[in-house]
């Protein structure tokens, strides 16, 4: 069995390069520069690759299993009892999946096997990569950290086999590793990897912070098919337990990512409730969701506040046709107004634009950030600066957390794939984050730990009290 990144097809790659569900924050370019410096891949020779066509991409990948080996060789003593970094017996294999007679790695049939994709074999202990279809389109769409996380990530497939998670163990308790397990886990390697080179520890190596954003949005990419249940055969996770895993580990360290189980780890995939979910994608009309939504939270921020023994007072929400200017800064196409404690929402233009192109629960997130806001006003919380920049966030993933176990007909919940709504729009856009005078934090991941926060551990964790 291979353990690999996730499947995209190499139409299915170029289509989602090409399309607009991916996006950016307006006037603030993505880092989407190099990571290898320049003065040190000449120091890789590919050709300890097997099958290598000696090319760019394969330098690129060589260059970053030379660092990932190293990373290992220190980090795994560290983690695992001081036991040996062993290296890969098999090495590494990389594939022209766009040649019929192209050798086929170890594990494979033939080489177009491998196409739009990247695994770990544990029977034969390799790594292989698809160097035509898949590393590429990620380097060209999503920088070259996108190729070093991948690779890291099949690494953590590795490490978990030196760590004594085998194929017999999976087989034989497959309730104790589940594929959505294994596969989060080695996210979180791989996060714990790219902190390392982001703190300048690598040999061949560097990486700034905003080329983190980048190759996050590939973990979007390379998400199961909203609805896939938790439980399926070869699940990776949904974004948002992807990008939570990665976050994991590159805020905590490979300890904890060694420890994760069954039982520490709740994971947000889930099925579609019915037939009609199913049917609309998760996704309700712009203005349903807007209607259903103010109703909600206010019975949300209502019930909240009252336990900490604050009045709610409900916000008129005026719906105007241009971007509302009613505090000091620009807040984007939704705005807590402080003067009347009102809420300004532009009904048309960007943030129906952004439902459109993301999702429902794109303008769940941005619409609860301003009401955060208020809840951060009536509780005499800053309500501009870094603190209550993450407090809004934060917020609004405690509300997000509590729509998520919702059940029942005609209950207002998240439905499949919301929280991966959630988690582009805070990639790509800074409205959710942006306090009164309109500054946020400058990184989507930022903003996606932020959230993060409260949708893991909810209100108590936004720290209001």
């Amino acid at each position: 069995m291979t353990r690999s990144f996730g499947v995209a097809s190499a139409a299915l790659a170029l289509a989602l390069v090409l399309s607009a569900c991916t996006v950016t924050v307006e006037g603030v370019a993505l880092g989407t520069g190099r990571v290898v410096n320049p003065d040190q891949q000449s120091d890789v020779d590919p050709t300890f690759i097997n099958n290598s066509d000696g090319g760019e991409i394969d330098k690129l990948a060589g260059t970053v299993v030379k660092d990932v080996e190293k990373f290992w060789q220190e980090a795994f003593p560290k983690t695992f009892d001081n036991k040996p970094w062993q290296p890969l017996r098999g090495g590494y294999y990389s594939v022209d999946t766009s040649d019929k007679t192209a050798p086929a790695p170890p594990c494979t049939d033939q080489a177009s096997d491998v196409e739009g994709n990247a695994f770990y074999c544990p029977s034969a202990d390799i790594i292989a990569w698809d160097r035509v279809a898949l590393l590429p389109v990620l380097k060209n769409r999503f920088g070259e950290a996108s190729v070093m996380l991948v690779l890291a990530h099949e690494m953590g497939h590795a490490v978990q086999r030196r760590a004594g998670i085998t194929q017999s163990a999976q087989r034989s308790d497959p309730q104790r590793f589940p594929t959505i397990l294994l596969e989060s886990q080695a996210d979180c390697y791989a996060g714990a990897f790219v902190r390392w080179v982001s703190d300048g520890k690598a040999d061949r190596l560097r990486l700034d912070r905003d080329s983190i954003d980048p190759a996050l949005e590939a973990m979007v990419l390379f998400r199961d098919p909203v609805g896939t249940e938790q439980t399926a055969q070869g699940a990776h996770g949904d974004a948002f337990d992807r990008v939570s895993a990665f976050q994991d580990g590159f805020e905590k360290g490979t300890q904890l990512c060694s420890e994760i189980s069954v039982d520490n780890r709740t994971f947000t995939q889930r099925g579609f409730l019915d037939e009609k979910d199913e049917a609309t994608g998760g996704n309700l009309p712009f203005d349903n969701t807007v209607e259903l939504l103010e109703t909600d939270i206010n019975a949300f921020m209502q019930s909240e506040l009252t336990k900490l023994g604050k009045q709610w007072t409900k916000p008129k929400l005026d719906r105007v046709n241009s971007t509302p200017r009613c505090s000091r800064g620009d807040q984007g196409p939704v705005a807590y107004c402080p003067d009347d404690r009102t809420i300004d929402m532009q009904t048309r233009g960007r943030l129906a634009e952004l439902h459109s192109e993301i999702g429902d629960w794109a303008t769940g997130t941005i619409v609860s950030s301003r009401y955060a806001m208020l809840m951060l006003a009536t509780l005499d919380k800053p309500l501009t600066g870094p603190e209550a920049q993450r407090s809004a966030l934060c917020v609004s993933g405690a509300y997000s957390k509590s729509l998520l176990n919702r059940v029942g007909n005609n209950v207002f919940a998240l439905s499949p794939g919301d929280l991966d709504e959630a988690v582009q729009v805070l990639l790509g856009f800074d409205y959710p984050a942006r306090d009164l005078e309109g500054e946020a934090p400058a990184t989507g991941f930022e903003r996606v730990a932020a959230f993060r926060v409260g949708a893991v551990d909810g209100l108590k964790s936004c720290n209001l009290a």
